[in-house]
């Protein structure tokens, strides 16, 4: 493949789209898991629980929806080039909120139309006097709304009188990184989460007096732990906050009451990590429970400790809400099983709630589970076996999540189904760096990112190799954002272990990306590093794929969203023109005109089916 210059403007080799994967019904399956319509689970307005929002790929971009349950009337809100996925409903129901950004690229404001509006309706900001930045959280009260706005200055937590036709007022600015947590129900008390420290990974919490102005209470755990304010409590009079700790090296929950200074930690013995909210008369919580990429629910009486596990359908909890009737509404899915959206009801009956339009997406394979000894301690895996040709293995894709605070768990993904149609072994990593195992498994890249990331992956690798289970010389590495990153790191760091490398929207010059990003990845970065690039050069330069251009020697392949705020496309053409001065290394990129990722459907069909022929190309 070759490279030209037009000026000083290299050109590079576009990736082809094939218009086929498949020569049989496997080209249907594939590409209806992707165009299946898919919905989130529906959230609804607190005074009219009738009401619901929810997220959709009905029309071929994922747009946001409305459902009246009562007619059981569903309408299309939104209408956007590249789509819209953040919206919420203020507790009467009488307008529907969105965030309205340009071309995916994250920055933008609120907005509110009236209920009844469909797309293309007038809106007004939700907000006034806001202004526009990245989101930092927002809470929808009956009289106030708090909104956090964030800018290359810094965050801006600001408070609006809804109905009194003033502007928001700032309660809280601060260079470090900052978001609005929960309003208390009578929406005299903020709980916000703040990095004043200069840590945003590990953030302390403050409570601010909306009325009387100051602090209430403050709540800060030391260097290494966070906190988060989940949610205050639903009663009227009641101003307990319910917040996420890891005092004991692991997500745990507590109450606090800002006004006393009392914090009660909840002893609740589960293994893995716990988040919750509370049922709507705060006898109790709803707490999912995450171990080994599963999660559970459990509901967790306040008053006695009791704690009971919820019959909920076989696989792996997405999200969960409680009615305020005590039905719980869940989604649920497994690699093998799309996603449902179902109801758990107070006698125990659990059924689904709704129904997308139209057939369900295929299923797939199930995973299983491998544990190995990693240089840091036991490494967890889910792999999911295609099936062999004789006694060989079949080809192998290691597909690293991003984050890199996230996990891969046992959920659907139509991306993992696709590589198993195509015939690829699937791997997939969860690392340290990934959440789920607890404090010290996430916290174990500071100050060297990237290069122990990939230890733990080498070792999965070696391991799977050992067992028969993945061919060494058929191994492709492939990821998306923090993946993305690690793939190409992956293929400058161990080139003698990959046969293909597949980044897409990935951080590929360090140095350029901090200088382009939004001010709160830039804050992540200075707290997993230790500081800023002109603080610690060499550590940027050493976590950095353009640092290791030169020592590539497999096909590589770039996807590239021209607005994404995250991984900047400046930095990544920076990647692509040092690997078109090399002139001796096959490479071809794809970029499309969207932010970190499409939620244009079509443009996710043409993302994977690139990937994957672009593999399958480069390993013969």
């Amino acid at each position: 493949m070759g490279f030209g210059t037009i000026g000083a403007v290299t050109t590079h080799p576009c990736a082809p789209v094939p218009e086929r994967l498949f020569d049989d019904e496997r080209e249907q399956r594939w590409r209806s898991r992707f165009t299946a319509v898919r919905m989130s689970r529906p959230s609804w307005a607190r005074d009219a629980p009738q009401r619901s929002v929810y997220v959709s790929n009905a029309t071929g971009t994922f747009e946001v929806h409305v459902w009246d349950r009562t007619s059981d009337e569903r309408r299309q809100v939104t209408d956007r080039r590249n789509g819209t996925t953040a919206a919420a409903l203020p507790p009467g129901g009488e307008q529907v909120w969105w965030f309205a950004d340009t071309d995916g690229d994250e920055f933008g404001h609120w907005v509110a139309q009236p209920w009844s509006d469909g797309p293309g309706a007038a809106t007004v900001p939700a907000v006034p006097g806001a202004g526009d930045g990245y989101p930092a959280g927002l809470e929808i009260g009956r009289q106030r709304t708090a909104v956090g706005v964030s800018t290359d200055d810094g965050t801006t937590l600001l408070v609006h009188e809804r109905g009194s036709g003033a502007d928001a007022r700032v309660v809280y600015r601060h260079t470090e990184d900052a978001g609005v947590g929960s309003l208390s129900e009578d929406e005299t008390l903020l709980a916000i989460s703040h990095s004043e420290h200069g840590d945003s990974r590990h953030p302390s919490l403050r409570v601010l007096d909306l009325d009387g102005g100051g602090v209430v209470g403050e709540l800060h755990d030391g260097p290494g732990k966070g906190l988060a304010p989940l949610e205050f409590s639903p009663v009227a009079g009641d101003q307990r906050l319910l917040v996420s700790h890891e005092r004991r090296g692991r997500e745990e929950l507590l109450i606090w009451e800002p006004g006393t200074g009392t914090v009660t930690e909840l002893r609740i013995d589960l293994p893995g990590e716990l988040v919750g909210g509370f049922y709507p008369d705060a006898s109790a919580l709803l707490v999912a429970h995450t171990h080994a990429a599963r999660t559970r629910l459990f509901r967790y009486d306040l008053g006695t400790g009791a704690l009971t596990e919820l019959p909920v359908a076989p696989g792996c909890v997405g999200s969960a809400e409680v009615r305020d009737d005590g039905t719980v509404e869940y989604s649920s899915s497994s690699a093998a099983t799309p996603s449902q959206i179902r109801r758990l009801r107070t006698d125990g009956t659990d059924d689904v709630l709704v129904t997308p339009p139209g057939e369900r997406p295929p299923g797939s394979l199930p995973v299983r589970d491998v544990w190995t000894a990693g240089p840091g301690g036991d490494v967890h895996a889910l792999v999911t076996e295609a099936p062999r040709s004789g006694a060989t293995p079949a080809p192998a894709v290691f597909v690293l999540h991003g984050g890199p605070h996230a996990a891969d768990e046992d959920r659907f993904d139509a991306v993992r189904a696709t590589w198993v149609e195509a015939g690829f072994t699937v791997v997939e990593v969860n690392y340290r760096g990934s959440t789920g195992y607890g404090s010290a498994w996430r916290d174990a890249i500071e100050g060297r990112p990237g290069l122990t990331e990939l230890a733990d992956v080498a070792a999965v690798q070696d391991a799977l190799v050992a067992d028969g289970t993945v061919d060494p010389a058929r191994c492709a590495v492939d990821g998306w954002s923090w993946g993305g990153y690690l793939a190409l790191l992956a293929a400058g760091t161990q080139p003698g272990r990959w046969a293909a490398a597949v980044a897409g929207v990935p951080v590929a010059d360090y140095v350029a990306a901090y200088a382009d990003e939004m001010e709160q990845l830039r804050a992540f970065d200075r707290a997993l590093f230790g500081g800023s690039p002109e603080d610690l050069p060499e550590l940027y330069t050493e976590a950095s794929p353009l640092t290791y251009v030169d020592a590539v020697r497999v096909p590589v392949l770039v996807l590239a969203g021209e607005n994404d705020p995250r991984c900047p496309i400046r930095q990544i053409d920076n990647y692509l023109d040092a690997l078109a001065a090399r002139g001796d290394l096959a490479y071809e990129v794809s970029r499309f005109d969207a932010g970190h990722g499409s939620l244009v459907v079509s443009d996710q069909l043409d993302l994977i089916a690139t990937e994957v022929d672009f593999v399958r190309r480069a390993l013969g």
